[in-house]
C-alpha cells in the first residue's frame, strides 16, 4: 500500500496498511481474540503506539494467508449477488467449498468475467473508481453504429446528470464494439448506449485488470495462476 502511518492508530487500520487483511477481517479476529498487542489481546477500537509489537495467533496467521482467487465466467440471467428472492446467483450455482465474495458485480442480464475471493484486502483497491483499474467489455447493440459514436463514447456521456469517464472504444463491425472502462456505475454501459439512442443487446465483460477470461466456458471457473496473483496483488500494491 505505501502508505505512512501515524500514530497512535487504530489496530485494524494498522492491519489493513500493512496488508495483513482487511479492516472487518481484522475486527473479527479481534473478537475472536486472535490478534495482540505487545503479547496482550487486542480490544477493538484499540489503538497501536509506534514501537508496539503486533501479532496474530497461529490461527489467524494461517487464515490471512490462505486466500483464493477464482475467475468465473457468468452466465447471462444469473445474478451475480444474492438478492433475497429466488434468483440464482453464482456462488450459490458453482457451490464452491470455500466461503468467498463476489468482487464487483454485473448485471443479471450481463455475462462475462468475475472474480471470487476471500481477500478483502482487494475490493475497494479493485472498484475504487480513483485507481483507474481496467475492465473491458464486448458489446453488442440494436442497429448500426454512427460515425459519431466512438468519439461521443470515449468524450464521456452524460447519464443522468452524471458525466462518465473517458474510456477506450474499438469498433469492430456494425453493431459490434469493444470498451475499456476505468469506473463502474450501476449499468454503466446500457445507461451511456440509452443516452445516444442505443439498446444493448449483449453485454460481456472479458477482462479485469490483468485477468482475462479466455477460453472460460459460460459457468465454469478456474483458479488464478500463481503469475495472475502476483501481477494482480502487485498492480494493487498488495505485494
Amino acid at each position: 500500500m505505501n502508505e505512512k502511518i501515524e500514530y497512535p492508530i487504530r489496530i485494524n487500520r494498522y492491519l489493513y496498511i500493512n496488508n495483513i487483511c482487511s479492516r472487518r477481517e481484522a475486527d473479527r479476529m479481534i473478537e475472536k481474540g486472535q490478534i495482540y498487542i505487545n503479547n496482550k489481546k487486542a480490544v477493538l477500537g484499540q489503538k497501536v503506539e509506534e514501537g508496539d509489537e503486533v501479532t496474530l495467533s497461529g490461527h489467524a496467521r494461517k487464515k490471512v494467508g490462505n486466500y483464493i482467487y477464482y475467475a468465473v465466467n457468468k452466465p447471462r440471467g444469473i445474478e451475480s449477488h444474492g438478492v433475497g428472492t429466488d434468483s440464482e446467483d453464482i456462488i450459490s450455482k458453482l457451490e464452491l467449498s470455500e466461503k468467498v465474495s463476489v468482487v464487483g458485480r454485473l448485471d443479471k442480464d450481463s455475462s462475462g468475467l468475475l472474480l471470487l475471493t476471500n481477500d478483502g484486502r482487494i475490493v475497494d483497491k479493485m472498484l475504487n473508481p480513483k485507481y483507474d483499474h481496467q475492465k473491458e467489455y464486448v458489446v453488442k447493440v440494436d442497429k448500426d453504429l454512427k460515425e459519431s459514436f466512438k468519439r461521443k463514447m470515449e468524450s464521456g456521456v452524460d447519464i443522468e446528470g452524471y458525466m462518465t469517464k473517458p474510456t477506450k472504444v474499438t469498433v469492430t463491425d456494425k453493431r459490434l464494439f469493444r470498451i475499456i472502462l476505468t469506473e463502474g456505475k450501476k449499468h454503466q454501459i446500457r445507461r451511456m448506449l440509452a443516452a445516444l439512442g442505443y439498446t444493448t443487446i449483449k453485454l460481456k465483460r472479458v477482462r479485469i485488470m490483468n485477468i482475462l477470461l479466455g477460453k472460460l466456458k459460460e459457468g465454469e471457473y478456474r483458479k488464478l495462476t500463481d503469475a495472475e496473483k502476483n501481477t494482480l496483488l502487485k498492480s494493487l500494491d498488495i505485494i
